[in-house]
Parts: C-alpha cells; structure tokens; sequence
C-alpha cells in the first residue's frame, strides 16, 4: 500500500517576496517575480521535508529564530550549482601565463594563491590544479596553493570529497581522465572518480557568503569568480568589486563568467585586459 503524496499549495505572491526579500538579505541574491514557479518547484521538497503543507508556513519558519537551519537549506535551493570542467578554456590558458609569471618567485621559494569564488561542485578548481600541473609537472612541490569557497555547504561537502560521477565529467578528455583521476565506489549506482592526492592536496574548500566578512589575509594571484555575480543585482555586484580589488595582487587577474562584465572598471581599479578577463590598475 502505498501514502499519497502530500498536497503543498502553489507559491503565493506574498510567499515569494518574502522569500525573495530574505534571500536578498542573507546572499544577495536577486529573485524576479517572473521565477516564481521555478523557485515553487525548487521548494516544494524542503516543504514536504518539513511536513508544511503551504509557502505562508515556510516563510514563518524561516523568519523565525528557529529557522536558521531551513535559512542555509533555502539559499543551498535556490543556488544554482551547474558547471563542469575547464568551463571557458580561455581562462585556464591566461592561467598557464599567470604561472610562469610566477615561476621565478616560486622557483625561489615564493608562493601562488589561486581563489575559486563560488566553487560549486570543486570542477573549477580541480580544472586550475589540472591546468597548472599539465602545464608545470613539479608543480606538487612548490608552494602554490587554491581555495575554493561557495555559500552552499552541501557543494563544499561534495567538493571535499571530490568523487564524481561520470555526468559530471563534462570537459574531461580521456586522456585527463585516465592521468588524473582514478575509478572508485561511488554513493549511486555507474561509474565515480576521484581526482588524484597530488591535485586535491592543493586545494582547500570552506564556506563563505560573498556579503559577509572575507576571512583571508593574504593576496591571491588568480581570483575566479565566474557566473556567481550574474545573480546579484548591480549595486551588490558595485559592493563587491573594492573587495576584489583589495584581495587581489597589485599583477594579478581577475576572471568573470561570460555573462558578466565589471561596468565602469576604471572606477574600480580595474582594466579588462582580455574576455571576461580583469587587471587592477591602482592601489
């Protein structure tokens, strides 16, 4: 015998701008009206999760003192965790001459930092471990370092372990394949892969929310942050840029997605040197 599967009721208008409101407010990110029954569908599991038959229930929830928890689980819904390896290829070319600006300081004891904003599922910054071993075969033994941060724990746990099923080895030739990664025992059923040590001992993954405070001290040489600003309205995305300036070396890069452009990047600091590609020019 089998339950019948519980009715939830459609997303209302109230319902979805205080949903959009809260996730404005605790990631910045921008929810248009004309989303409303993509983010109905995104729901509808967390409602049933909870035993809530309606949005007004699930709002009260979250804008309660309790609802910390279904906070975080919200935004992790509502973000948009889609990429694959070696995503604009032009990038991982730029990065190939970004580390043999840095060989010398390397060669001499110096240190690379790389920073994978909004990682997501660890694609790109295993792609950056790949590009710059490929590219400089000791690279293991120097000290270059790259820290991808996403909002989302669930992909940050998921990159952490860095085993793939083969849907999300989109990008990986078979040659990079067989030299990188190794077959394992996967949580589902086909065919997983793990990168190998060499390539995930570079790498460090956290949680971090772009609007909050940024922890890290030091400089990066390399900053990602492609198709994660694409979702933040144009005054978040202002916000943002003096940060990246600040964290970024006085000759490092900054890399968008294809979508997104810095504006006015003189305004900022800013030069774009190349596609979706950024240079600062003033401390």
């Amino acid at each position: 015998m089998t339950s019948r599967r519980q009715h939830i009721a459609n997303l209302d208008t109230a319902s979805f701008r205080a949903i959009a409101a809260l996730a404005y407010r605790e990631s910045g990110l921008t929810l248009v009206e004309e989303k409303s029954s993509m983010i109905q569908s995104r729901l509808r599991h967390r409602l049933r999760d909870l035993g809530l038959a309606d949005f007004p229930s699930y709002c009260a929830l979250i804008e309660s003192e309790e609802g910390s928890t279904e906070r975080q689980h919200l935004i992790s819904a509502l973000t948009t965790n889609v990429s694959h390896f070696f995503r604009e290829e032009h990038h991982f070319n730029t990065l190939k001459t970004e580390v043999d600006r840095c060989l010398p300081r390397l060669r001499a004891g110096g240190s690379m930092r790389i920073w994978s904003a909004g990682c997501s599922n660890g694609q790109e910054a295993l792609s950056a471990a790949i590009t710059l071993t490929e590219h400089v075969p000791d690279i293991a033994n120097l000290d270059v370092r790259i820290l991808g941060t996403d909002i989302d724990p669930e992909v940050v746990r998921f990159a952490r372990q860095a085993v793939y099923p083969q849907r999300l080895l989109g990008g990986v030739s078979k040659g990079l394949l067989s030299k990188y990664f190794e077959q394992v025992e996967g949580p589902t059923a086909g065919a997983h892969f793990t990168a190998r040590n060499d390539l995930k001992n570079m790498i460090r993954y956290n949680e971090l929310n772009l609007l909050s405070r940024w922890p890290m001290k030091k400089k990066f040489d390399v900053i990602l942050c492609r198709n994660v600003v694409i979702y933040f309205d144009l005054k978040t995305q202002e916000d943002l840029w003096p940060h990246f300036h600040a964290t970024l070396a006085s000759d490092g890069v900054l890399f968008l997605g294809h979508s997104e452009r810095i504006a006015d990047p003189a305004k900022f600091g800013f030069s774009c040197t190349g596609p979706t590609t950024y240079r600062p020019t003033t401390r």
